[in-house]
C-alpha cells in the first residue's frame, strides 16, 4: 500500500494537462492597458473545444487570465476559465454577466471544468441563464487547470478566481459591469464567499447580489457529530479532495491520521480522479464513514482546513437567494439551513427556498422557477423578498 507522505499528494495535482491548457491559450487575447501581472488581466482566450460548448451559447471561449493567489493573499497566478455569451441582442448598456462557480469537479488538472463537457444539468442550468440574456463568466478556480495545487473549499482562493474572471470578461466587447454571483455546492460556498469580499478586493466589480444553491457551511454548530454512519456514502470524496487544503494550511499534514489504511489507495486515486469516477470507485468499494475515517478524523481534518474554510463575514452586502434540497445528503439540509439562520442574525437579506423533494443536484434547475424573478428585480432596481424571520 503506497501512502500519501510530503508533498507527493501536492505534486501529483500538476499534471501536465495544466502546461498543454496554458500553450493553446497563449496565441491570442490579453488586456490592453493593465500590467502582466495585473489582478483581472486577460492574457488569451482561445476557441472553446467543440465538446465543452454550451448549445444556448453564441460566441465561447476558453480565457487564460492573471488572479492574485488565494493561497498566500499576495502575488498572482494564471487561471483558466470560459466565457459564454447570449445569443439575445446585446442591450444598449451591455450584457449583464453571471459569475458562475462551478460544484466539485476533483483536484486534478484534467477536471478543470472548460476543458470538460458540461454536466446535463450544468448544460440545462447554465442555458436558462444565457436565454435570460447574461454572458457566463466560468471561472476554473485556481490550480484548477493550471500550474499549481488547487486548494478545494478555500474560500479566499475561489473569491479571487470568481472576481478576476470577471474583471478579465469585462474587457471583452459587450459585457457589462452588473454582475450576479451564482455557484453550486463547492460553488455555492465560492459564490457566498465571494459575496462576501467583493467589496473590499475588487470594488471596481458591480454585485447586485448572490444565487447560492447546496452552500456547505464547515462549522461545527452546522455539523453537530452524530457518529459515523454505515451507509455507502460516496460523498467521503470531498473528505479526500480537501486534503490538498489540508497540505497547504500544514505542509507535514499525515492523511493517515484521517483516513482508515483499506482507504488510502482511493484517497491516493483522488489526486488524478474526477468526482463521477470517484464516486463510482467509492461505492463499488463499499465506502463508508464508518470504514472510511479514522476515529475523530473528519473532524480533524476540518478543524484543520476551518480558518481557510469559514467565510469572511456572514453580513453580505447585497441580497442573496439561497436554495436547498430537503433530500440533500452531500451538504446536508440541516447544514444549510444552518447558513441561512446565522446569515440572517448576522444582517444579511437572504430569500431561502427550501425544495422538500429534492437531492443536492436535483435543486440546481428546480430553484429557478424562485431564482430567475429574485434577479430580474435585481436588475430591475426592484427591491428582493426577505426570507428572515419567517
Amino acid at each position: 500500500m503506497t501512502l500519501i507522505t510530503g508533498s507527493s499528494f501536492l505534486r501529483r495535482t500538476a499534471a501536465p494537462l495544466a502546461l498543454a491548457a496554458a500553450m493553446a491559450l497563449a496565441g491570442c487575447g490579453g488586456s490592453g492597458g493593465l500590467g502582466a501581472d495585473a489582478p483581472g488581466r486577460l492574457v488569451s482566450q482561445s476557441a472553446l473545444d467543440g465538446a465543452a460548448t454550451l448549445p444556448d451559447a453564441g460566441e465561447q471561449f476558453r480565457i487564460l487570465y492573471q488572479s492574485t493567489d488565494g493561497v498566500t493573499g499576495k502575488g498572482t497566478v494564471q487561471v483558466s476559465g470560459a466565457v459564454f455569451f447570449p445569443k439575445t441582442p446585446r442591450p444598449a448598456g451591455g450584457w449583464p454577466v453571471v459569475a458562475w462557480a462551478h460544484g466539485t469537479t476533483g483536484v486534478g488538472d484534467a477536471c478543470a471544468p472548460s476543458a470538460n463537457p458540461r454536466s446535463a444539468r450544468d448544460t440545462a442550468y447554465l442555458g436558462a441563464w444565457l436565454r435570460e440574456g447574461f454572458v457566463v463568466v466560468a471561472t476554473d478556480y485556481q490550480g484548477l487547470g493550471t500550474p499549481g495545487p488547487h486548494p478545494y473549499l478555500h474560500t479566499r482562493a475561489q473569491a479571487y478566481s470568481t472576481l478576476d474572471a470577471v474583471r478579465a470578461a469585462l474587457t471583452l466587447p459587450g459585457v457589462a459591469n452588473q454582475v450576479v454571483l451564482v455557484g453550486q455546492s463547492q460553488g455555492g460556498g465560492a459564490a457566498f464567499g465571494t459575496a462576501g469580499l467583493a467589496s473590499s478586493y475588487a470594488p471596481d466589480v458591480k454585485v447586485l447580489g448572490t444565487v447560492a444553491t447546496g452552500t456547505p457551511y464547515l462549522v461545527s454548530s452546522a455539523s453537530p457529530d452524530q457518529g459515523y454512519s454505515d451507509r455507502i456514502a460516496p460523498q467521503v470524496a470531498y473528505a479526500m479532495y480537501t486534503v490538498v487544503t489540508a497540505k497547504l494550511v500544514q505542509p507535514d499534514f499525515d492523511p493517515s491520521t484521517v483516513f482508515l489504511p483499506a482507504a488510502m489507495p482511493a484517497l491516493e486515486a483522488s489526486a488524478e480522479t474526477c468526482v463521477t469516477p470517484l464516486f463510482s470507485r467509492l461505492v463499488s468499494e463499499g465506502r463508508t464513514e464508518r470504514n472510511t475515517y479514522q476515529p475523530g478524523g473528519q473532524k480533524r481534518l476540518f478543524e484543520l482546513v476551518a480558518p481557510v474554510t469559514a467565510y469572511a463575514t456572514l453580513k453580505l452586502d447585497q441580497p442573496v437567494f439561497m436554495g436547498i434540497g430537503g433530500k440533500d445528503v452531500d451538504v446536508p439540509t440541516a447544514m444549510q439551513q444552518a447558513l441561512v439562520r446565522d446569515a440572517c442574525q448576522a444582517g444579511s437579506r437572504v430569500d431561502a427556498h427550501v425544495y422538500p423533494d429534492m437531492d443536492h443536484s436535483g435543486t440546481v434547475n428546480a430553484s429557478l422557477q424562485d431564482s430567475l424573478p429574485f434577479v430580474r428585480n435585481l436588475l430591475a432596481g426592484k427591491a428582493v423578498p426577505s426570507t428572515c424571520g419567517q
